[in-house]
């Protein structure tokens, strides 16, 4: 195989290749968790929390609010083999491994709906209950007894949580028809069986006043990417099991379960390693 050729560039082809470089403030996300704790977060909003409300009017607050987000990484996991040659040693692909968390910053509104929503959806997974049995005006969590039962996870795993990059100049209204193939269209991510793990302490002093931030770490099993905006659907068995084809996707060669077209990215399914 020959190395890279050596010639002169013009100024016009330094611009079309160099100068459009992808920036780190345009982006979206969308947390939409299972119904099961969307139900638990309508029963906290009557017990004067502001969570359930995400199924309602504040939708877009939660995406307005977030900060930052990270993109998710991923590695190869090898095997280590020494002296097949001489002096050589080689690392053999066996298994793609996924980040274990992604980081999420929210600016905190003045109703402290952000931290509602999160610490919440957390209640759930542990099964905290809204009032305890025997006195129904005090939190259980007060009781010195106090034990609770975590819930399964398939109950409190969502499919739903996207982070979509874009650029400043990314056109929604531009039919598909006109763009280039893979070109100026948004990167998503989804996340799959993701649900909060941890929320970071939050600072509050009587120095300068400041803009209150909640950063809050999702841990998932797995991530997807597509370059076709709302490809994806909520409903995970319509997109991902290789028996439900929705897009009219054609197999890669040589890789198991793995797809092309449509903008879709080449992933094997969870059963094969």
């Amino acid at each position: 195989m020959e190395g890279p050729t050596i010639k002169p560039y013009k100024m016009s082809e330094i611009k079309s290749k160099l100068l459009r470089p992808a920036l780190t403030s345009n982006f979206i996300c969308e947390f939409k968790p299972p119904s099961l704790v969307e139900e638990f977060l309508s029963q906290r909003t009557t017990a004067g929390f502001n969570g359930g409300k995400y199924i309602g009017e504040n939708q877009e607050l939660i995406q307005l609010s977030c900060s930052e987000a990270t993109l998710p990484g991923s590695s190869l996991m090898t095997h280590e083999i020494n002296n097949d040659y001489t002096g050589v040693t080689e690392r053999h692909a066996y298994r793609r491994s996924y980040d274990d968390r992604t980081d999420f910053t929210f600016y905190v509104d003045a109703n402290y709906f952000v931290i509602d929503f999160f610490e919440n959806w957390i209640s759930y997974v542990v099964g905290e209950n809204l009032l305890s049995a025997q006195d129904q005006t005090r939190p259980p969590q007060l009781n010195k007894n106090y034990n609770y039962r975590v819930n399964f996870p398939e109950q409190y795993h969502a499919d739903a949580l996207f982070i979509t990059k874009f650029e400043r100049d990314y056109d929604p209204t531009e039919p598909a028809q006109k763009k280039e193939p893979g070109k100026d269209r948004p990167l998503t991510y989804q996340f799959i069986n993701a649900y909060p793990i941890s929320i970071a302490s939050m600072p509050v002093s009587y120095d300068n006043s400041q803009l209150l931030k909640c950063t809050v770490s999702f841990t998932y099993s797995r991530y997807v990417r597509s370059k076709n905006f709302r490809q994806f659907s909520s409903d995970p068995g319509n997109i991902f099991s290789p028996l439900n084809n929705n897009f009219g996707l054609q197999p890669l060669p040589g890789n198991i379960g793995g797809f092309s077209g449509a903008g879709f990215e080449g992933f094997a399914p969870p059963n094969v390693a």
